[in-house]
């Protein structure tokens, strides 16, 4: 309800902002999926709204995609091929990046996604709304090795589990509780940290030995972790390969690397009809 309110003002102001008015504009790109179908279908709406009336092309833009494209606005230099973690409160994929518009997974989570578990975790020990940040933030004064959590194992050499790591905290705090027993945030926190950007850098690193990548990224809000940007810089330097980190401010969603990645899309010849329908999930892969 808010995203209708406000999506036509949002866009006049952005206009505004840029000194541009909608004739300057090339073509209208919109995320279609994946997502929260309300707010996507929103978008998706509006945009072919504002395409046809402008008599612009219409761009599709897929989320995930969005998130790798807000490098190229970091790194001018950065070109395909390349390997990314694209790590969010939704999705956790290792992709091999082969150009603009074409993807390889090479490994993915087979449950929750490490911004959904960090959320949760957040949840769990009473801190504060998204869990990424407040899960950080309470770790900086705890012990990483306080609390043994769990590498859960699972099928795929590139694929990673989030689920188990996520009962176990809870499993932890609830029988703390029981017993009367009070839980060191700062300690968990640090502990739950410590183990899933471990898992995260593995896999990542693991992917790029195998294959030889020597440009080695991370994108999505949990590219926003310190600790990871830490553990993935050391683990390149060893490979040799150079890590490119999106600005703090382009992790999380924003229009921005939508923009950007719908410049690739359009210039690819990438474009939708006013038939073109918002959806709750589809791969990166699939065109």
């Amino acid at each position: 309800r808010r995203h209708c309110e406000f999506i036509s003002a949002t866009v006049k102001k952005a206009l505004l902002d840029a000194g541009k008015t909608i004739d300057d504009v090339d073509a209208v790109a919109v995320t279609f999926a994946p997502g929260l179908i309300g707010a996507v279908l929103v978008g998706v709406n509006f945009a072919k709204g504002l395409a046809y009336s402008a008599g612009k092309p219409l761009v599709p833009v897929h989320h995930l995609r969005g998130h790798i494209a807000a490098l190229y606005l970091t790194h001018p230099e950065l070109k395909p091929p390349f390997l990314c973690l694209v790590a969010s409160g939704g999705h956790s994929h290792i992709v091999e990046v082969q150009d603009y518009t074409h993807y390889h997974i090479l490994g993915h989570t087979v449950d929750d996604a490490a911004g959904e578990a960090f959320d949760k975790v957040a949840r769990t020990l009473g801190l504060p709304y998204p869990g990424g940040p407040s899960v950080a933030n309470a770790a900086k004064t705890g012990d990483p090795k306080a609390y043994r959590l769990p590498v859960p194992h699972v099928e795929g050499r590139y694929n990673v589990s989030f689920s188990g790591l996520k009962t176990a905290v809870l499993n932890l705090v609830n029988k703390a509780q029981m017993k009367g027993e009070r839980v060191n945030v700062a300690d968990m926190a640090a502990s739950f940290q410590f183990r899933i950007t471990d898992i995260l850098a593995e896999k990542l690193l693991l992917a790029a030995q195998d294959t030889g990548a020597k440009q080695i990224c991370i994108a999505g809000g949990v590219a926003a972790n310190g600790l990871l940007r830490e553990t993935l810089a050391a683990g390149a330097k060893k490979l040799g390969a150079r890590l490119y980190l999106p600005e703090l401010r382009l992790c999380g969603d924003n229009a921005a690397m939508v923009a950007a990645q719908g410049f690739y899309e359009y210039r690819a010849g990438n474009t939708a009809g006013l038939n073109l329908n918002g959806l709750a999930t589809l791969g990166i892969d699939y065109l």
